[in-house]
């Protein structure tokens, strides 16, 4: 098989089983949290659960804690820094809305190659300056497993190849294409069932959470 034949095969086939193997994972992982389900809440209700679900969802999301120390400050910038950087380039850059229009149908105006770098590179930064952190923070480093380090893997990858493709730089275009075509696809295939799950599911779980505290009048 030719370097063009495989380039076909995996932004063809291999994408399509690498999507299915996506939403596959991401029914059964659904199905496992509700069918769970928990016991009937039979104590007086002391607030709004409704409200408590949306309260937590805002400032889980986007408050930073009342007490930060500098390194808590720096991880929760840098991690903005990174989720917003690796969102906007995945849904705003020409390429990438060319392939959603084809799957979907829909499309949507592309910020400039020149803020797609920029924002790459934040991306990355960002990422390697978390990874980075636990290695130097004993409390993260002791507290991190495998599945920490895979999960950071299968999000920078993505990142790296597409930057280096885009920017011709190590490797002949085409190759480097089909590296980053397969690096999204181990995203993809990885993200059910490791800690990337939680990039579909932050909603549901800090709002569980927060109808509790809700339901109990925790204001939190």
């Amino acid at each position: 098989m030719t370097s063009v034949e495989l380039l076909n095969w995996v932004r063809g086939p291999g994408l399509q089983i690498a999507f299915f193997l996506f939403v596959f994972g991401l029914v059964v992982r659904f199905l496992e949290m509700f069918l769970l389900g928990r016991k009937t809440d039979l104590s007086p209700a002391r607030g709004s659960a409704f409200r408590g679900a949306l309260r937590t969802i805002y400032s889980r999301s986007l408050l930073p804690p009342g007490e930060m120390s500098r390194r808590e400050a720096f991880v929760h910038v840098a991690g903005w820094t990174f989720h917003l950087g690796f969102l906007l380039t995945l849904f705003f850059y020409g390429p990438h809305i060319v392939l959603f229009e084809d799957l979907l149908g829909l499309s949507w105006p592309a910020l400039p190659n020149g803020i797609i770098d920029i924002l790459a590179i934040a991306a990355i930064v960002a990422l390697v300056a978390l990874l980075i952190n636990r290695f130097t923070d004993p409390v993260r480093r002791m507290l991190g497993g495998l599945n920490d380090y895979v999960a950071w893997t299968a999000t920078f990858l993505p990142l790296a190849t597409g930057f280096l493709a885009v920017k011709r730089l190590f490797l002949p275009y085409n190759d480097m294409l089909m590296l980053h075509i397969l690096s999204v696809e181990l995203l993809l295939i990885l993200l059910p069932f490791t800690k990337l799950i939680h990039a579909v599911t932050f909603l549901v779980s800090r709002g569980y959470n927060g109808a509790i505290a809700g339901h109990k009048g925790v204001q939190a």
